[in-house]
């Protein structure tokens, strides 16, 4: 595997207190890296020094096997070879989308003619050829990141950062924005670290992703590994909708008050105490005047497009998170059953 990125044991301290602790990860060439995790766990610190914008205290970091920080060196971000988005696009006001491209390939030495044939290309990548000529006032955010982006290309960036894109875009404008972000970062071949504070933007966007808490990464993996099996009740309760039961396992199995169910656990889980995250998807509601494993009282509902997700005070004692393509109501009685859950880990 060709390394992208590699950060080693990196720190830094703000006020004798630790922004980022000791954070160490690998990203492929030419991957999409996520970081997500909620306003002031560290990720944009992260990102800042990934730029060059921040000295570390402590650790190294290496971009395509050269090292940029650490052991004594602090290569300057412009020589970093690294692209830059922010939320606020930081373009040039008074310059045409077309100029504002340009405008690091001039800096960089290359003539007007020259600039001016190559920016041609990078707005086709972003569908932008037939805005060329307007300013960024006259452009909707979404359009305003598409030429952010361009210039990111233009510059010949091969790691590119992004600092919540999205972020002060419309929601509905998000999953566009989404689509037109994955292909960008197939069409560059560049290396791309994406911060967000949006769980389910990461999902969507990541080959692989971290969830960062306190500084530091809680865990590491591909969405769907993060998903169906945190390693954590923190990252259980920060990802996705679900609920945390205390259960007694043993040999793949899980039980709840008397009621067992499947159980998937990591290797080596040994029997007894423990407690298991259960999703919606793994929760059948059960027909009216069925007999069901478990029975509770809706305590909660939110309708979310077709599906009520509710919150189900089980009778049992336990809280569980369910969802149904029919209407729920607070008071409602449901009987449920238990198809699967996933045993967290110590």
């Amino acid at each position: 595997m060709t390394t992208g990125i590699e950060v080693r044991h990196i720190g830094k301290d703000y006020a004798g207190k630790p922004a980022v602790a000791e954070v160490s990860f690998t990203v492929a060439d030419r991957e999409l890296f996520v970081i997500v995790g909620e306003s002031g766990c560290g990720k944009s610190t992260l990102l800042r020094l990934i730029a060059g914008l921040e000295t570390p205290d402590r650790g190294e970091i290496l971009l395509h096997g050269a090292r940029v920080a650490g052991q004594g060196t602090m290569v300057p971000p412009e020589q970093r070879g690294t692209g830059f988005v922010f939320q606020s696009y930081a373009l040039w006001p008074h310059m045409t989308v077309r100029d504002n491209v340009a405008f690091p390939l001039e800096a960089g030495g290359m003539s007007h003619k020259q600039a001016a044939r190559s920016v041609e290309a990078h707005l086709e990548t972003v569908s932008m050829k037939e805005l060329a000529a307007r300013k960024p006032e006259a452009l909707s955010g979404g359009q305003r990141q598409r030429v952010a982006l361009a210039r990111c290309l233009a510059g010949g960036a091969r790691t590119i950062l992004m600092d919540e894109p999205l972020a002060n875009l419309d929601p509905h404008l998000r999953g566009t924005m989404e689509r037109e972000l994955l292909h960008f970062h197939r069409s560059s071949g560049a290396t791309t670290l994406y911060i967000t504070h949006d769980q389910r933007e990461a999902m969507a966007l990541a080959d692989r992703m971290a969830v960062m808490k306190g500084g530091r990464f809680l865990q590491v993996g591909t969405p769907q590994e993060i998903y169906e099996r945190p390693g954590s009740v923190e990252v259980a309760e920060f990802i996705g909708h679900g609920s945390v039961v205390e259960v007694y396992y043993r040999d793949g199995m899980a039980d709840l008050s008397g009621c067992r169910f499947a159980a998937t656990a990591v290797s080596g889980q040994p029997e007894g105490a423990a407690r298991a995250l259960v999703r919606p998807e793994g929760i059948e509601i059960l027909d009216a005047g069925a007999e069901g494993q478990l029975a509770g009282t809706v305590r909660s509902v939110l309708y979310r497009g077709g599906i009520w997700e509710a919150g189900l005070d089980l009778d049992a004692g336990a809280s569980l998170t369910v969802a149904h393509d029919a209407p729920m109501r607070v008071g409602d009685r449901l009987a449920i059953r238990i198809k699967r859950a996933w045993v967290l880990p110590g």
